[in-house]
This record gives structure tokens, C-alpha cells and sequence, in this order.
């Protein structure tokens, strides 16, 4: 919302300054966004009698001009084609800021021809694009006058952020009469005289929506001459950005912003009939006066004449009946639209207006009969004619009703002591009548340019349906007394500042914060981490994908088969991450990107239903390294990863198995199921079929891994302990075994393991030998036991039984025999 000083002072008296009214306008909850004042930046710019302008002796595109300035004669060689003797120019003298240009002028000397100032362009005062010659002003314009203050510039434009609710700020009185109420001067009265009217006819007016125009009037003006608004309209319109297009045009425009009251004109000789009517759209196209076509439908308002739709009610008006300099005879429209109609229409259409921006939010029912009058004396001095008589239809709107305020609820809720006569007066000075007052509270007729308080629509939520009757009763009534009592509690603590409430903070639910996040998403969090920290690089892929692709990762059930997909190949959910991580490596290869590792936090989907799994899948071969040579990715590295990612969820991984029974899309002999005791299953790992790879077109090695996070237990929560931290040194002592090539090493390491389960810390598996001197059939696995004591120092026949246990449970599990 943008309005001048001297537009703001025509309804306010008050000799503030902007810096005051801008400070008070924050404090209310009007926030200031900003004040432009252009007369500051034009200030040291004078009116100057150009005396003599004569070719420069050393230059041709140069004149030396001698310059009235009002405080004596000065020499300036000036550069544009248009200077002459004898013109009136703008003259700005040495030391000024030129803002168009971003240079401070001094006295200097251009070709042997002193130059104490310089003549103006529009561009280079900021007042426009055109420089082709400096700005030539009347003849009668006053020499050494301040050019701002004879063109008017010298006015500060103040704009402000208006809420959403307070629809009567959208108005430069309503602003006024909210800083009078906060003490910023006095309120001028306002009351138009009514315009007699000199003749019965012109177009009248039937409603076929009440629902969306309850009430409207109009009137005829005729015999007027339309043309260009006076300076002092023009003017005030430039300022806040409204182009001036005609003297009638500007005066609904005028009225839009001075009062918050759109009007409307129609050009009488362009009407079709002799009836306008408001009535829903039946699907016509019309062309409004921004240039554009509309087709209007069944939930738009609109206002018809026989040859059909001439405006979009409340939003644009129609192109056809639009006034011009033609226009001798006008019709004035004075609506009150439904707010909710215009809202949704507007956003229907996509047409932002000044009109639907104060219709949506609400308009002043009570003003319409004065709007008309003061307009029609406007449209009578500025363009001539005589009035008709005021037509009408529908009923003026029910906006009258009450609020109640308990004064303790000023404190207790708003958290401010204010005596009880300072809340009535400012609610007073805000318009507010006082129907009864008693020690407790009072109760206030509220002004029908209020929409916002006491709102006659009632809670602005729905109650739930199923709430049973008596409770809905109770609760109904609760919010039809607890609404207004707020509204008017806000009221009063605003005009009082709203920098002087007090800071209250929230309440502490916890001395600390309770978790945002469930266990299954801090889960799903912390594996995303650990995976990208083992170089995996994070897909989200779709989880659809083709159902001859799928079939090749799993089982792909009807049940799981899209009925209308987004695409012909994707109308499968996927059996699991890994599918559509394949095919992005697949597509990654194709394109000269073999070795990459990926990643993908997802749901995967089965007949009985869907589960979050931490997929990710590593193709091609290792970095090259001077360390190690580069070699194709296999089950190990995605069983690293796999393992990784089980110890940084709290997963004991004592307690963990794996066995040879992942699905067929990974390589038998490669691959594996991770147990968690018999029964539960918390993930798989392997190499990919090469089966698989040729299906998808991936070419080289693959591995993949999936975790299902759903599986995952929930770790006890316990008190945590001191850290366990022996005195004494641990001993390790190494191991080989020779077993069947059969027997998996993770038999060995569990044998070991448990041997001596008070005294062993730790086994490790180091080495894997076959061939040489193994005997066919069998291999060497070497393992690492760390022995930890606790109370002594272990003595040698002490480590000679732990490992003779070591030795014999392997023997017993996994028939070892020590090399």
C-alpha cells in the first residue's frame, strides 16, 4: 500500500514528521516497507533562465551558455542540442550529486571554457530514460525556485506492508484513522454532500446472485466531456505507480485508494439494453480492459448487459464499455461483492487488480451511499454534466454486531496491565461504540469497516462431524464469545505499541528437547551417513520400473503391476532398490562410466507389503592404487559395506551369522543371507548373477548389498555404563587350521570364539591359503585370538590352556586340525 505525505495529511491533521509517522506506523502493526523521498535527492536543483547559449569556440557539439541561476549569471558549457537562449532549464550547481549519472559536480574547465554547474536531462535527475536534450520548462517558471518544489516531487511517497485481515488499511483513510487513534494527529471528518439529482433515467440494475452481490448501486451522469485529469489528480496517482489514462478512469482509481472503495464506470452510449445484471458466467469470452480474453464459468460474478458479459464483478472490467474520450453519458457502479467469490475467481483467472485485492479482503458495506455521492461530485467538477437519481438493487448487508472484552483477559492473555478507561478510549478513537461497560468488561458496536474483528462468517474452522452435538454446542458458543474478546484484546495492545508486550517465551516441555526423529528415521539417517562415508554416491530413483526387468530381481505379483503408469516401462514396483541401481549402472556404463558405487534409501515392495531397505550396489573394478592393483568388485565389498553400515546401527555383531541362501539374482557360492539368531534375516549381500548383468546390459563385475531397516531390533534402552577398560595388557596369539574347503571360516571364528568366552576379547580372520602344500580338498585359515585378562597377569601354562581349549573347539565344530 503507497500513498504521499500530502495524501496521508488531506485525511490527517498533524504537523508529524515522515520519520515519526513511519515509526508509528511499525509500532500498530502497519510495518513500514519504505519511504521515497525524491525531493531530498532533487533539492540542491534550481530553476535557471538560460541568458545566452552560443557555439563553443573550440568544440563543435559544445555551447557556452551564460545561466541565471536567481543568485547571479554563471558560465556552463552544456552538451545538449537543444539548449538555446532564453529557455528555462534545471540547473544544478557545483557540489551536487547527479543521481542519473553517479558523479558530484565541480567547477572545472572544458576546451578553454569555464563550466560552474550544468543543465539537466530528465535521465540525469533519475525522472526518466530520455536524454536526448535537457529538460525545457515553461516560461513562466520561477528562476532560482527549487525545481522539486515547483514540479511537485518534493512529496514523500511512504509504503507499507498491510495484513492480510485488515482489508480498511488498504486505504489511505483507514491508515489516518488508525494513526490518529495511536495519537498521530486528528482525524478530519468526512461527510460529502449529497448531489441533487436532475433527471430519472439511465440503466438500472437486477441481481440474479445475491449469494455473490447482496447489494449495489449505481448512477447516471450525463452531458459530461472527458479528458486528462488535473495535475494535482494526475499527480497523485503517478506517485504511487497508477498510470493516469482519463479523468473518469482516474477518479475510480482515485476513490480505490483514498477510501479502500472500488468503483466502476461504464460508457452509457456502449451499453447494449437498458438493464445490467449481476448473474453467474455461462462460459462467454470478453476482453478486459488489461487486453486480455477471459472465458468466465458458472462460479464467476459477473455484470451482463443484452449483448453480454461487460465485466468480471469485483475484478476487471469489460473493454467494450470502457470510457474514453468519446464518453459523454456514464453509469458509476458501487458494489459490495462476496469476498470469497472475488478471491477464488481472481485466482481462477489469474488477474491481480486493485479492486480484488480490497473486495477479497473485505469492504466497507456503510460506505457505498457517500462513495456514490462524493464521486459523482467529483466526475461533476472535473468533467461538467448533471446526475441522475441513485439506483439500486438487492439490501444493504447485516454487518452491525457486538464484541465483549474482559478487561483481566488484557493481562492474562495479551500479558500487559492496561487500566480499563485507556482500553476504552482506544477502542474509541479506533471507532468502536460502547454499547454497556461495567467493572469487569465492556461491550463495543464494531464498526462496519472492521471486517476483520467479530467476523460475521463465524469460526474460521469447520468443527468435526463426528463431535458429538452437545460438545459441538458448547464449543461453538465458546468460539462465537473467545473470537471477538480476542480481536479487540489485540486491538488495544497494538495502538499501545506493539514493541512494548513483553517477550514471553514457550513453555519447556523438557529440560531436554525430546527426539524429532523415530528410531526408524534416525536408523534410516545414520545409515545414509555410513554409506556415503564408505564412497557410495546417494540415488533416489523411482520405484517403478518395467515388469520383464523386475521379474529378473523377483517375484512380480499382479497385485504389484501399476493400472495406469506414468510410462510404458514403468508399471512394476520394484522388488527391491537393488533392480533400479543395477539399471542405473547399467545406464552409467553405457555411457563410459563402468566403475562407480551407488547407494539408494528405499522402500521395496512384496505381496505382503512394503519395507524400507538400504540398498547399494558397487560395479566395475577398485580405484587404482600404488598400494594394491585394481581388481573387479565382489561379495567382499558388499559385504563390507553390508557390515559397516550393521555396526554403526548398534547391531551386535557377535550375534551374527551368515548363510548361503540369498535369492537367485545374486551369484551362488558368492553371495549370502545375514542372520540375526535362526530366524530373523537383516540383510543380503553378493555378486550379481551373471545371468542378471546380461539381462540389464552391465557389463563387467557388480555386487550389491541390502539392508532391511525395518528388521532391525530396537536397541534396549539401558543406563550407560563406565567404560570397560582392563588394567592389564591383552595377548594375541595366531592360529592356522586346516579344514575342509567346504567348511565356511565363519564356523572356525565362531568356534574360537567361544572357547574361552570369559578370557577371549576378539578373533579375527587373517589368512586364507589353498594349493601348495594344503592336500587338495582342504585350506588353511589363519586366525588372530586376543586373550584379555582382568585381575592378573597371564601366566604361560595359563595361554597354553586357553589355546588348547582354542584348538579343540575348532576341531570339535569345524574338524581343524592345527598346522
Amino acid at each position: 500500500m503507497k500513498f504521499t505525505l500530502s495524501w496521508l495529511r488531506a485525511h490527517l491533521d498533524t504537523d508529524a514528521s515522515v520519520a515519526a509517522i513511519g515509526e508509528a506506523l511499525t509500532r500498530i502493526g502497519l510495518e513500514l516497507e519504505g519511504v521515497s523521498d525524491r525531493g531530498a535527492t532533487l533539492a540542491p536543483f534550481r530553476i535557471a533562465h538560460v541568458v545566452e547559449a552560443v557555439q563553443h569556440p573550440n568544440a563543435d557539439r559544445l555551447r557556452a551558455c551564460r545561466v541565471d541561476t536567481g543568485a547571479g549569471i554563471v558560465s556552463v558549457v552544456c552538451g545538449a542540442p537543444n539548449a538555446h537562449t532564453g529557455m528555462k532549464a534545471v540547473f544544478a550547481p557545483p557540489g551536487s550529486f547527479i543521481p542519473g549519472t553517479g558523479i558530484t559536480l565541480k567547477t572545472g574547465e572544458i576546451r578553454g571554457v569555464t563550466s560552474a554547474g550544468m543543465l539537466l536531462s530528465a535521465r540525469e535527475m533519475g525522472l526518466g530514460d530520455d536524454h536526448s536534450g535537457i529538460i525545457e520548462l515553461p516560461a513562466d517558471a520561477p528562476v532560482g525556485t527549487p525545481y522539486a518544489a515547483w514540479a511537485g516531487l518534493d512529496d514523500p511517497v511512504i509504503e507499507i506492508a498491510v495484513t492480510p485481515n485488515r482489508g480498511d488499511c488498504f486505504s489511505v483513510r483507514g491508515v489516518a484513522r488508525d494513526l490518529a487513534a495511536a495519537g498521530i494527529g486528528t482525524l478530519k471528518p468526512w461527510a460529502p454532500a449529497p448531489v441533487p439529482a436532475a433527471f430519472a433515467a439511465g440503466p438500472r440494475w437486477r441481481i440474479d446472485w445475491p449469494e455473490a452481490c447482496p447489494w449495489i448501486l449505481g448512477r447516471t451522469i450525463r452531458g459530461l466531456r472527458n479528458g486528462p485529469s488535473p495535475r494535482w489528480l494526475a499527480d497523485r496517482l503517478t506517485a504511487i505507480g497508477l498510470r493516469p489514462i482519463n479523468a473518469l478512469v482516474d477518479v475510480t482509481n482515485l476513490f480505490t485508494v483514498d477510501l479502500g472503495r472500488p468503483l466502476h464506470v461504464f460508457d452509457v452510449a456502449k451499453l447494449s439494453g437498458d438493464t445490467l445484471v449481476l448473474r453467474r458466467g455461462a462460459g462467454e469470452t470478453f476482453r478486459a480492459l488489461n487486453g486480455k480474453d477471459y472465458a468466465v464459468t458458472a462460479e464467476d460474478c459477473v455484470i451482463a448487459d443484452a449483448a453480454g458479459v461487460q465485466s468480471m464483478a469485483g475484478i476487471v472490467g469489460g473493454e467494450a464499455t470502457g470510457c474514453d474520450e468519446t464518453t459523454t453519458a456514464v453509469f458509476v457502479e458501487c458494489a459490495c461483492f462476496d469476498p470469497v467469490r472475488v478471491a477464488l475467481s481472481g485466482r481462477r483467472h489469474q488477474v491481480v487488480s486493485d479492486a480484488r485485492q480490497r473486495f477479497e479482503r473485505g469492504i466497507d458495506p456503510a460506505l457505498m451511499p457517500d462513495a456514490v455521492e462524493a464521486a459523482t461530485r467529483l466526475i461533476l467538477e472535473l468533467c461538467g454534466g448533471e446526475a441522475g437519481t441513485v439506483t439500486a438493487a438487492g439490501a444493504p448487508p447485516a454487518w452491525q454486531r457486538d464484541a465483549t472484552m474482559r478487561f483481566a483477559r488484557l493481562a492474562a492473555f495479551g500479558g500487559a496491565e492496561v487500566p480499563a478507561d485507556e482500553a476504552v478510549g482506544a477502542l474509541e478513537r479506533l471507532g468502536f461504540v460502547v454499547r454497556t461497560r461495567d467493572a469487569a468488561q465492556v461491550t463495543v458496536a464494531v464498526p462496519p469497516w472492521r471486517n476483520d474483528v467479530a467476523a460475521l462468517g463465524g469460526p474460521a474452522l469447520d468443527q468435526d462431524p463426528a463431535l458429538d452435538p452437545a460438545v459441538a454446542a458448547r464449543a461453538a458458543e465458546g468460539c462465537a464469545l473467545a473470537e471477538p474478546e480476542c480481536d479487540l484484546i489485540e486491538e488495544v495492545l497494538r495502538l499501545r505499541g506493539l514493541d512494548t508486550i513483553p517477550a514471553v517465551s514457550l513453555p519447556y516441555a523438557a529440560p531436554v528437547p525430546l527426539p524429532t526423529l523415530t528410531d526408524a528415521q534416525a536408523r534410516a539417517a545414520r545409515a545414509r551417513r555410513v554409506l556415503a562415508a564408505q564412497g557410495l554416491a546417494e540415488c533416489v530413483t523411482f520405484s517403478f520400473m518395467a515388469a520383464r526387468e523386475a521379474a529378473v530381481f523377483g517375484p512380480t505379483p499382479e497385485a504389484l503391476r501399476l493400472a495406469n503408469p506414468i510410462a510404458a516401462d514403468l508399471d512394476q514396483l520394484r522388488p527391491s532398490p537393488v533392480a533400479t541401481l543395477a539399471l542405473a549402472a547399467a545406464g552409467n556404463a553405457a555411457r563410459g562410466l563402468p566403475d562407480l558405487a551407488l547407494f539408494e534409501v528405499g522402500p521395496a515392495f512384496a505381496s505382503e507389503g512394503q519395507h524400507l531397505v538400504a540398498a547399494g550396489l558397487r560395479a566395475g573394478a577398485t580405484p587404482r592404487n600404488w598400494l594394491a592393483p585394481s581388481r573387479p568388485v565382489d561379495a567382499m565389498d558388499a559385504k563390507a559395506d553390508l557390515f559397516e553400515a550393521l555396526a554403526a546401527l548398534a547391531v551386535p555383531m557377535e550375534s551374527l551369522s551368515v548363510t548361503a541362501d540369498a535369492p537367485g539374482f545374486y551369484h551362488p557360492g558368492q553371495s549370502g543371507v545375514v542372520r540375526q539368531g535362526p530366524k530373523l534375516v537383516l540383510g543380503r549381500f553378493g555378486a550379481l548373477h551373471p545371468s542378471v548383468l546380461g539381462a540389464i546390459g552391465l557389463a563387467g563385475a557388480a555386487a550389491a548389498f541390502e539392508l532391511f531397516l525395518d528388521a532391525i531390533p530396537t536397541p534396549k534402552r539401558r543406563r550407560r555404563a563406565p567404560p570397560d577398560l582392563p588394567p592389564f595388557q591383552p595377548v594375541r596369539r595366531d592360529f592356522a587350521f586346516l579344514v575342509d574347503a567346504a567348511v565356511p571360516a565363519e564356523t572356525v571364528l565362531r568356534a574360537a570364539r567361544g572357547a574361552e568366552r570369559s578370557l577371549i576379547a576378539g578373533v579375527a580372520l587373517f589368512d586364507r591359503y589353498e594349493g601348495g602344500t594344503v592336500p587338495e580338498g582342504k585350506r588353511s585359515l589363519g586366525i588372530e585370538v586376543t586373550f584379555q585378562p582382568r585381575d592378573h597377569t597371564l601366566a604361560e601354562a595359563e595361554l597354553e590352556a586357553a589355546a588348547g581349549k582354542v584348538v579343540a573347539a575348532v576341531a570339535k565344530a569345524a574338524g581343524g586340525v592345527l598346522r
